[in-house]
């Protein structure tokens, strides 16, 4: 399983020789990368599939309780604020909670502004997926992130020695195991896929060299 999309997305390894971004860049960065990110989950759940890392965990709960995903996204997000602050400092602490806060917002606009009447297991699983992929990147590009187990398997990296993509990927199929109990073995298939789609976007463009600015 290629490595998880929050691990990749809070180490970003940028060079710092290039133009550093203004303000205004930061927050229109932000609210794109929500945006793609709510319209990504859209997708996942309109096909009926999970994912991995706390976006799996939100989606595989949004089939048990009916609230928007993005609401459940941040929802459950709230107790990895912490770690957001003790593995990358308060300023990316600060900058995850306003992502979370931009993903239940534009998960419940998603939600009463359009709706999905169908959609294919295997295009939702890679267009949603690249969509994810894409939204997480740009908040990465701009020292923002989705937050989630993420943080804590780089946590756990720093203070216990623990390497953060080898816990990622053991939570992350977890994650995949326990979506058996509540969506089809075929679309826990699928989700694997869209979780390889999120994953691929990062690993093909977040490199250093790749990007100047910061």
């Amino acid at each position: 399983m290629p490595a998880s999309p929050e691990t990749t997305a809070i180490n970003p390894a940028l060079p710092h020789n290039g133009v550093p971004h203004s303000r205004s860049e930061d927050v229109y960065a932000i609210i794109v990368g929500c945006v793609m990110i709510a319209l990504g989950l859209a997708m996942l759940r309109a096909a009926g599939l999970v994912t991995g890392g706390i976006a799996g965990v939100a989606l595989l709960v949004s089939y048990l309780v009916p609230l928007p995903t993005g609401v459940l996204f941040t929802l459950i997000n709230i107790p990895f604020f912490l770690f957001a602050r003790a593995a990358m400092g308060s300023r990316f602490m600060w900058r995850t909670i306003a992502v979370n806060g931009g993903i239940a917002l534009f998960s419940t606009m998603a939600r009463y502004g359009f709706r999905i009447v169908e959609a294919h297991p295997a295009f939702a699983a890679v267009a949603g997926g690249t969509v994810i992929g894409m939204g997480i990147l740009a908040l990465a590009r701009h020292d923002a992130g989705v937050g989630g187990t993420g943080v804590v398997t780089l946590w756990l990296q720093r203070t216990r020695g623990w390497n953060a993509g080898r816990t990622q990927i053991a939570i992350d199929l977890a994650i995949l195991a326990a979506s058996f109990a509540v969506v089809a073995p075929v679309q826990v298939a699928w989700s694997a896929l869209s979780a390889a789609a999120i994953s691929g976007i990062l690993i093909a463009w977040h490199r250093p060299g790749r990007y100047t600015g910061y």
